[in-house]
């Protein structure tokens, strides 16, 4: 509104008028619209000198009413009222595709979008903002809980509804739409039961490494349970960011879709994953004499695909030993929850190998940085992880090296010829 007060107009000759030119509020448009008025003749008895135009071009723009706060509260309020969830989503979403500041992840702009189109827009697209209160809330997560959605979906899709919602602002940045959302209200009905958050048994990791049958994704699945990889971050080893001796990853990448990043999911997932002896030893072997490249590529070096490991290769292989469809997420959470409770590996080491070292905003929810933490540097202590990566143990057995088969079966490796005695 201050943008909006005091305009003194542009006075201009238009033909043979004196006109003045300034701004007014179109209700149902977002910019305003230029539009002037005549003050009077360039010549002839009624001209007007110089003051006077000018005094008068005020005396219009006040008639006009297009400075008052009556006016702005009639046509730009209740326009605003007009915009439906659907709009603002669209102008949000491509306000978070454009965002220099933090930029937002292509493989979180795709869940967004997924959201959207799946379950905010067919429920509360034809909304007006002003209309999305906690009763509208409410009756969206009951449509989720009915659709089979998890707990942690459901939060994560209405987290985007409040995000919309907020994004609603004035020319001041201030929230059209200031919401108290009543958490307790909406999820009311929410069942903790239908938590989705699948993981394995050591006994059930050992299962699909011996039922795996190419080395590639053997080593893949047995890597994610002994390192607690994320999917993409697995994915996204180079060979030069393993440690000579095979005992320490540096996670510094991703893939997602095929793509390389160069950006983690947060800060603190940037980090070294220190394995036990056993893993890096069969890390050696799948390695061989490669010394660049992704670690697992196709024939052709490019990144491996998400789905299509799950589609082809682990789905297929949890079916076979009897267990339900999940992700490879569930090879993070197993390691996760055996170093917690399996184990006496220190705190800092663990949460620092699973990338929640630190205490910040992208690190574990609900937690709160200490002294201890900022004074922990077990980031620069790899003697001290390694002999801990040696004493915790994988909390599974990992199988024997399977066999490589190509196009003409099975290599042998070629054995010492052994000498004979002919007997003539």
């Amino acid at each position: 509104m201050s943008r909006r007060s005091g305009q003194s107009g542009s006075i201009q000759k238009e033909g043979n008028w004196y006109v003045v030119r300034y701004w007014r509020d179109v209700a149902g448009q977002e910019k305003r619209q230029r539009v002037y008025q005549r003050i009077c003749p360039v010549s002839g008895p009624a001209k007007l000198s110089a003051s006077e135009r000018e005094r008068k071009a005020k005396e219009i723009i006040a008639a006009s009413g297009v400075d008052t706060q009556e006016y702005f509260d009639e046509v730009v309020t209740q326009s605003s009222n007009s915009v439906t969830f659907r709009q603002q989503a669209a102008r949000w979403l491509d306000k978070m595709r454009n965002r220099k500041r933090k930029p937002v992840a292509p493989s979180t702009l795709s869940n967004w979008e997924y959201c959207l189109d799946k379950w905010l827009n067919p429920n509360l697209g034809n909304m007006t903002l002003d209309k999305v209160n906690n009763l509208a809330f409410k009756n969206l997560v009951s449509k989720m809980i009915d659709g089979g959605l998890g707990t942690s979906a459901i939060r994560s899709y209405t987290n985007v509804v409040k995000m919309v919602v907020a994004s609603a602002v004035n020319e001041e940045a201030e929230q059209l739409y200031p919401r108290k959302w009543n958490n307790e209200f909406i999820f009311f009905d929410v069942p903790g039961a239908n938590e989705k958050r699948p993981s394995f048994t050591g006994e059930v990791v050992a299962a699909i490494l011996r039922e795996t049958e190419e080395e590639k994704y053997c080593v893949l699945f047995a890597l994610c349970a002994a390192a607690g990889l994320r999917f993409g971050e697995a994915l996204g080893i180079d060979i030069k960011n393993i440690s000579p001796d095979y005992s320490t990853v540096k996670v510094v990448e991703k893939v997602w879709r095929s793509q390389r990043h160069d950006f983690l999911k947060t800060k603190s997932g940037k980090r070294e994953v220190d394995l036990h002896p056993s893993m890096a030893a069969r890390l050696r072997e799948f390695i061989g004499d490669r010394k660049s490249g992704l670690l697992f590529a196709t024939s052709r070096g490019k990144p491996l695909h998400q789905s299509s490991i799950l589609r082809r290769k682990l789905h297929p292989v949890l079916a076979k030993i009897g267990q339900p469809k999940c992700g490879v997420h569930a090879f993070r959470r197993f390691r996760n929850t055996y170093l917690r409770n399996c184990t006496s590996v220190p705190p800092g080491i663990y949460k620092y190998w699973m990338g929640h070292a630190s205490a910040d905003s992208d690190a574990v929810a609900g937690a709160r940085e200490t002294m201890s933490d900022r004074y922990d540097r077990v980031e620069h202590e790899r003697a001290l992880r390694n002999e801990w990566a040696e004493r915790a143990g994988l909390g599974f057995e990992l199988p024997p090296q399977k066999c490589v088969i190509g196009r003409n079966g099975r290599k042998i490796e070629i054995q010492p010829v052994e000498e004979m005695a002919v007997t003539v």
